[in-house]
């Protein structure tokens, strides 16, 4: 005769399961997936360099790059409350030198002023006293992460018998926020919009 699994008998298959499987784990799982989704969410989010790329000619040392990136929910709503946002594109040129300090050849820096303008519900990129009004947010995110044939250098400042490279940053830049916004966003990661590159300049 078999004998009742629920009085004085063998477990039923999974119950050893059901009874380690208790609140405290659920929670430890439920933990771990909700990390799990914020790492992809903050890797998703990411900025990178989709394309960089250097020319030395007759005009200079000019620059090409493009930034990929996603603004986080919390940048585009406080975009949204009226809060302009600032992107700032720093490059530098330097002379590797062997026994002597590198040389700072040149340098030149970009910043874009991104608004939304609640009247019209547009958006405004401005740059060097010109501004241009997009419909939608990822056409001005567009404007502001591109740069074509951006001059470095003069012709006069570079040489071809001179190792160059050149140190590239792009970031949103916290520092032209309103000071209590500043206070207010220290720490938060969202706001850590940073990327830097170097490379080496490659001859004519």
């Amino acid at each position: 005769m078999q004998r009742n699994p629920t009085n004085g008998g063998p477990h039923p298959p999974g119950a050893m399961f059901a009874r380690w499987w208790s609140p405290l784990s659920c929670w430890m799982v439920a933990w771990l997936l909700l990390s799990a989704a914020t790492c992809w969410g903050l890797s998703a989010q990411a900025p990178e360099l989709s394309h960089f790329e250097t020319t030395r000619n007759e005009e200079g040392l000019l620059l090409d790059v493009a930034v990929r990136f996603e603004l986080p929910r919390t940048v585009e709503d406080a975009l949204h409350k009226g809060v302009p946002i600032y992107f700032v594109a720093d490059a530098s040129v330097f002379h590797n030198r062997r026994y002597w300090p590198d040389r700072r050849v040149a340098s030149a820096s970009r910043t874009w002023r991104l608004s939304y303008q609640p009247l019209t519900r547009n958006y405004r990129v401005s740059f060097g006293g010109l501004s241009q009004s997009f419909d939608n947010l990822n056409e001005a995110v567009t404007t502001v992460s591109r740069i074509g044939r951006w001059k470095l250098a003069e012709p006069g400042q570079i040489s071809d018998s001179e190792a160059l490279y050149v140190e590239f940053s792009y970031k949103l830049d916290t520092g032209l926020l309103p000071r209590p916004m500043q206070i207010g966003i220290g720490g938060q990661p969202d706001w850590n919009l940073l990327i830097e590159k170097t490379q080496r300049v490659s001859g004519p």
